[in-house]
């Protein structure tokens, strides 16, 4: 044998799977890339095969329909028209009957914030004198309980709403399809976080009596409102449209203001409930995103997530052009910020339809764009950019009109693929309040939700199954 053979003078590294290899090396001096790579879909035999006729024979078909749902998410155009009593423009929404965030619940798996909501609104119907008949004619079925998504509707946190609540009536022309969404209660004493003081009902009485009628008549003066135009440069303006909506609230109401002086009965009322509502556009946006969806939701063989909501005891989605639930355990709210006095211990699960936003390019995948989300995302801008590049990798699309300037004016994803979910174990963030889980005390901070993985496998074990 000739000499040994000679080392190389400068070693590069890349390293694949386990980063703990990668900081061994770059603590030794050397220069090291990191490629994220796992096992996909944890190594679970069954779901890799799913998977592999999904991106295989099934592939062409897939994505044909998942480019047809994601050109309807990307391209409608959601207007808001009017407002109107829930009972007179819902379908199918009468006599006793609630609507509530979330799939599907009995009232004995009810969490407690939103039990202390759909009590507050049984009052605020006029059904029982108080909350304690409210709690009997619950617990004995006297008041019918019913999800809001099936009924084209859409509701924040822990709300209930009947049918006297005023709703926003938002349609889609190209789609043909119209959704609704409950008045914004904004902060406080208030039923949507889970009161049921006096005041929460009659912050409900007054969004019935004063809010609804003195915002219909605006509208027929106005006309309607291109809900994700205003969305849009909110965005650009620091909004998420989920957990900040403030730019683009302020951008409604001077378009309105105008007709607010001489619109209503008690404009010094109107004024100070919209100069003290932050997020009194996070409803409007969520029933234009539900206009969206139900548009895609028309499109079969897609696996594009359609309705992600939760209800505080279940995390429930639905894939595009298929009616049934996959569902998990509500998930705990992470990366969380509280305030004085309040921890994880004293949390309710994460609740509410609002994570609709996500699935058409706002609330986490705007996260790139926000300060006020950066917050709960480690501090800093850097953070809140890899949330948003995160979510990229499971999502179909990026936005055409939801830019963010942090990222050179890239479009925001849109779209999440329960395909890419499930082959890379990422789901989806979702910006989001926290609850007091058992003492009604309402909001005592507010983080990012993580997804469970668990009823986006059995979403696409059941689009492999059904496409076979």
């Amino acid at each position: 044998m000739s000499g040994s053979p000679a080392l190389p003078a400068e070693v590069r590294v890349v390293n694949i799977g386990l980063p703990l290899f990668a900081d061994a090396v770059r603590d030794q001096g050397t220069p090291v890339a990191q490629v994220d790579w796992r096992i996909p879909a944890g190594g679970d035999l069954i779901v890799v095969a799913a998977l592999a006729r999904l991106y295989g024979p099934a592939a062409e078909q897939v994505d044909a329909a998942n480019a047809e749902v994601l050109r309807r998410l990307d391209s409608g155009v959601p207007l808001l028209r009017e407002v109107a009593p829930a009972g007179d423009v819902v379908p199918d929404l009468a006599g006793r009957t609630l609507l509530h965030c979330g799939p599907a619940i009995d009232w004995p798996d009810v969490c407690d914030p939103l039990r202390r909501s759909m009590r507050a609104a049984t009052v605020a119907e006029g059904w029982a004198a108080d909350v304690e008949a409210a709690d009997g004619l619950l617990a004995h079925g006297e008041v019918r309980l019913a999800p809001a998504n099936p009924h084209a509707t859409v509701v924040p946190m822990a709300s209930a709403i009947g049918p006297s609540a005023p709703v926003y009536v938002v349609a889609n022309a190209e789609g043909a399809t119209t959704a609704f969404a409950p008045l914004s209660q904004g902060p406080g004493e208030v039923a949507w976080f889970g009161r049921e003081t006096p005041a929460a009902i009659e912050r409900l009485r007054f969004l019935r009596d004063v809010a609804g009628p003195t915002l219909a008549e605006v509208l027929r003066r106005t006309g309607p409102l291109d809900v994700f135009a205003l969305a849009a440069q909110g965005v650009q303006m620091g909004d998420d449209l989920h957990m900040r909506t403030q730019a683009t609230t302020n951008l409604l109401i001077r378009n309105l203001l105008p007709h607010l002086v001489d619109a209503g009965p008690a404009p010094v009322e109107m004024a100070r409930y919209l100069s003290g509502n932050h997020l009194f556009f996070l409803t409007i946006a969520m029933a234009g995103a539900k206009a969206l969806t139900l548009w895609a939701e028309q499109v079969p063989g897609s696996s594009i997530v359609t309705t992600m909501s939760r209800n505080g005891t279940e995390f429930g989605i639905r894939l595009a052009g298929h009616d049934r639930w996959f569902l998990a355990g509500a998930p705990p709210v992470r990366d969380a910020l509280y305030y004085p006095g309040f921890g994880p211990e004293t949390a309710a699960p994460d609740i509410g339809d609002s994570a609709v936003l996500e699935l058409t390019g706002l609330g986490g995948p705007a996260a790139a764009g926000s300060p006020a989300v950066a917050a709960f995302l480690g501090g800093t801008m850097a953070d809140a950019r890899a949330a948003t590049e995160t979510l990229v990798e499971i999502c179909g699309a990026e936005s055409s009109r939801f830019t963010l300037p942090a990222m050179d004016f890239r479009g925001t994803p849109v779209g999440v693929d329960a395909r890419k979910v499930v082959e890379l174990g990422i789901t989806p963030k979702i910006n989001t309040g926290i609850l007091h889980a058992s003492a009604g005390t309402g909001q005592v901070g507010a983080g990012v939700a993580t997804a469970p993985v668990e009823c986006f496998v059995e979403a696409v074990l059941d689009l492999d199954e059904r496409l076979r």
